[in-house]
C-alpha cells in the first residue's frame, strides 16, 4: 500500500475509497478481477528465486490473491485507522464470518487452554464455544459484560486462559463492553483480545486502537453491505501472529478461501461504508426514540438512547452507536403478530443491508442456544432485532407502527 494510502492525516472516508486500490496497468479504473486458480510462472530462474525467499510470487489462489489482497489492505487501513502503528496492521480473508473467528482464535489456543468471554455471543460463535472447542479440550467460561471484578477472579481461577473474547455491540442484546479496561486487565494475565466488530464496522469503532490484539468481521454485513456475499476477515497489528496463525495455519491449510469474484464485490461494497453508516445510524437514532416511546414495546435496546445501561461506555469508545436495535414486546405472540404485520421490512437473519431486516433471536439466530443460556444472556421470547437500513427514516417507522398496531 503507498504511503498516501495510509497516512493517517487521510479522512476515513478517503481511506475507504483508496487504500489498497491497485489500477490495472492496461488503465483500468476499477480493480480487476483475478478470476483464477493459479498463476504461472516466468522460467525456472522464477520458481527457484520464489521458493528461496529472494521474490514473491502468486502461486496459487489458497495462498493468496490480487483481488483478495485488495480487499485485506483496505480493511487494515480503515482498521488502523489513526494508530501510530497502522503501517503495522495486516488483514487476512475468509470466507465467512464463522471462518475468521475459527482462525483468530484457534491461533491463539492448543489443548488444554482456556477462553473467558462474555455472556451473550453471536448464535454461531456461541455454538462454537460451547460444544466444539470443549471436543478439543478448549474450556471456556462466561461473564455478564465481563465486569472486571469477575473477571479479575476467573484469570484467578482459570491461570490457563490465553484469550478474551469481545462482541460489542453484543448479539442480539447491544450489550457493550469495555475494550481498554477488558484488554489491560487481560494484558496483565498475559492473554491475548479478540475482538468481533461486526456491528460497529470499522468506521464507528477501531479495538486495535482501545488495546485489542485482534479484530474479526463477518463482512458479510456492513463492510460488503449489500447481502450479495458471505465472507469475513482476521485483523491484526502483530505480523509473527497474522503470518504464522491465521494465514498460514488456518486459512491455507483449514481452505476458508473466499472466491476473488466476492473479494471484488465486497471492495467495492466498502467503498461507500462511511457514506452507508452515517446514514444508517442517523435512522437508527429516529427509529430507536420511536420504539422506546411507543406503548407496546416494554424494553429498547440501542446503545445511543441515554437510558441504555452503558451508553457512557459506548460514547467514549463509538463515534457513532450503530444501526442494530433490539426491543421487547414481552411475549412471542406479540412478536409473532408483530413480524406477519411488517410489509416493507423484510424478515431474515444477518444484518447490515441497505434494507431494513427484521429478526426474532430465540427462534432465529439463537435458536441453537440452550433456554437456560438465553435467560443468562437476556433473550427472551418477545426480543425483536432490527438491522435499520438507508430507506428514509419515516417509511422504515411507518411500517413498524403498523406492524405494532397488529399485535
Amino acid at each position: 500500500m503507498s504511503d498516501e494510502n495510509n497516512s493517517v492525516n487521510q479522512k476515513i472516508a478517503t481511506t475507504a475509497v483508496h487504500a489498497g486500490e491497485v489500477h490495472d496497468p492496461s488503465g483500468s479504473h476499477i480493480n480487476p478481477i483475478h478470476q483464477t486458480s493459479t498463476f504461472i510462472f516466468e522460467n525456472s530462474e522464477h520458481i527457484e528465486s520464489w521458493g528461496t525467499g529472494q521474490r514473491d510470487a502468486y502461486v496459487y489462489s489458497r495462498g493468496g490473491n490480487p483481488t483478495g489482497e485488495v480487499l485485506a489492505n483496505k480493511i487494515a487501513a480503515l482498521e488502523g485507522y489513526g494508530m501510530e502503528n497502522s503501517d503495522q496492521v495486516s488483514a487476512i480473508i475468509f470466507s465467512s464470518g464463522m471462518g475468521a473467528i475459527n482462525a483468530a482464535v484457534l491461533s491463539l489456543v492448543n489443548a488444554g487452554d482456556h477462553i473467558i468471554t462474555q455472556q451473550v455471543l453471536y448464535g454461531s460463535c456461541d455454538h462454537f464455544f460451547t460444544e466444539h472447542l470443549t471436543n478439543y479440550n478448549i474450556t471456556n467460561s462466561r461473564i455478564k459484560e465481563l465486569n472486571a471484578e469477575l473477571l479479575e477472579a476467573e484469570f484467578a481461577k482459570y491461570p490457563n486462559t490465553k484469550v478474551v473474547y469481545i462482541e460489542t455491540p453484543a448479539n442480539p442484546t447491544m450489550t457493550i463492553i469495555d475494550i481498554a479496561h477488558t484488554a489491560k486487565i487481560a494484558h496483565a494475565h498475559g492473554a491475548k483480545v479478540v475482538a468481533d466488530n461486526t456491528f460497529a464496522s470499522p468506521i464507528l469503532q477501531q479495538p486495535l486502537a482501545l488495546g485489542a490484539d485482534v479484530v474479526v468481521h463477518s463482512t458479510t454485513k456492513y463492510i460488503n453491505g449489500h447481502g450479495t456475499v458471505i465472507g469475513g476477515v482476521v485483523v491484526s497489528a502483530d505480523p509473527e501472529y497474522m503470518e504464522n496463525g491465521p494465514g498460514k495455519k488456518l486459512r491455507y491449510m483449514g481452505g476458508a478461501v473466499p472466491s476473488p469474484f466476492d473479494c471484488w464485490l465486497t471492495n467495492i461494497g466498502l467503498k461507500t461504508l462511511p457514506l452507508r453508516m452515517e446514514k444508517h445510524c442517523a435512522n437508527a437514532r429516529e427509529v430507536a426514540e420511536f420504539l422506546d416511546s411507543h406503548d407496546a414495546v416494554t424494553q429498547t435496546y440501542w446503545p445511543g438512547l441515554a437510558n441504555h445501561p452503558n451508553h457512557e461506555i459506548a460514547a467514549k469508545q463509538m463515534s457513532d452507536f450503530g444501526a442494530m436495535i433490539s426491543f421487547d414486546l414481552g411475549s412471542y405472540e406479540a412478536a409473532q403478530h408483530f413480524m406477519d404485520g411488517l410489509k416493507m421490512c423484510s424478515l431474515g437473519v444477518s444484518l447490515g443491508n441497505v434494507d431494513t431486516l427484521v429478526q426474532h433471536p430465540a427462534s432465529m439466530t439463537h435458536r441453537v442456544v440452550s433456554e437456560e443460556d438465553k435467560a443468562a444472556s437476556g433473550i427472551t421470547v418477545g426480543m425483536i432485532r432490527i438491522s435499520i437500513g438507508i430507506e428514509d427514516a419515516g417509511d422504515i417507522i411507518s411500517d413498524l407502527r403498523n406492524a405494532l398496531e397488529n399485535i
